[in-house]
């Protein structure tokens, strides 16, 4: 069952997080840093980590500093993500947001403080892999978590709110908003792997087109799903003017769109064979999934 494989993958995840926080020099941040990293979620791009991870023979501990470091990048953004003067939501998994547990100061250090985990954890010495493999991955965090990725994404979505975009605008904000952070999970696989920089340009761009149908995936579940499922607002994509393939297209042209794309994406890991099996159900769930 793929939920039992997320539930057992994040809490692996989570226990590693929560052992490198002990060991960091105590402050007033650690506590709202704590509450948006490890409070619920699925952390469905560390198993995404650990399924390609299969495909190239790579076990679970080399590859769960990658994995930490994602989801600190990840709760980073959904902090930031939910302040007031962005997208202003007061729920975040089920509970109340950083800022409104913390107040609006402590969630944005917070925040940063995350950001700049995520770097230490993969340059961290205990993580045993060479330094020109290290400094490859860190290049490739930053491109995608900085103005190119993650935050770009972001202004670009804040700053098409009420305004009518086409297609390439659209999947352009959502592929750097979150296809660029799946594109990292794939990348960093293909790193330590040791692939050719052919082969690690084509995992990249299939890391891209997962984040792609992960956040077509998460649209849907902003008109069809209940805050009860999903643990946050749920319909305020179009209350808010958001640029989104449903509002340009309609919800059953973009589920198609999203189902097309899922499909590329499947035929794509047949080249793979039966070691991406695990990848695959993976996919399969991120369209299918109810939370």
């Amino acid at each position: 069952m793929i939920k039992n494989k997320l539930i057992k993958n994040a809490k692996k995840v989570d226990k590693f997080l929560i052992s490198y926080l002990k060991k960091q020099d105590n402050s007033l941040l650690i506590t709202p840093m704590k509450y948006g990293l490890i409070s619920g979620g699925k952390k469905i791009r560390s198993t995404i980590i650990f399924d390609t991870g299969k495909i190239f023979n790579l076990n679970q501990k080399k590859l769960i500093n990658i994995c930490a470091s994602v989801e600190c990048i990840h709760s980073y953004s959904l902090i930031h993500d939910d302040l007031p003067c962005m997208d202003n939501d007061d729920t975040r998994r089920g509970k109340p947001s950083t800022h409104v547990k913390f107040g609006e100061s402590s969630a944005v250090l917070a925040g940063n403080s995350l950001l700049t985990l995520a770097f230490e954890i993969i340059a961290n010495d205990k993580y045993f892999i060479n330094a020109k493999l290290k400094n490859e991955i860190i290049k490739e965090l930053s491109f995608c978590s900085g103005h190119t990725g993650i935050a770009g994404g972001q202004e670009l979505d804040l700053k098409y709110e009420n305004k009518k975009k086409n297609l390439g605008h659209i999947l352009n904000m959502q592929t750097k908003k979150t296809g660029k952070l799946f594109s990292f999970c794939l990348y960093a696989v293909a790193v330590l792997a040791k692939k050719t920089k052919k082969e690690k340009k084509h995992l990249s761009t299939l890391g891209e087109e997962i984040g792609l149908l992960f956040q077509l995936a998460d649209d849907f579940l902003d008109i069809k799903g209940s805050k009860e499922i999903t643990g946050k607002s749920i319909r305020k994509d179009n209350k808010k003017g958001k640029s989104t393939l449903i509002n340009l297209m309609g919800y059953e042209k973009a589920y198609i769109y999203a189902n097309r794309l899922k499909k590329k994406i499947l035929l794509k890991l047949k080249k793979h064979g039966k070691k991406a099996k695990d990848l695959s159900n993976s996919i399969e769930f991120i369209l299918g999934r109810n939370f």
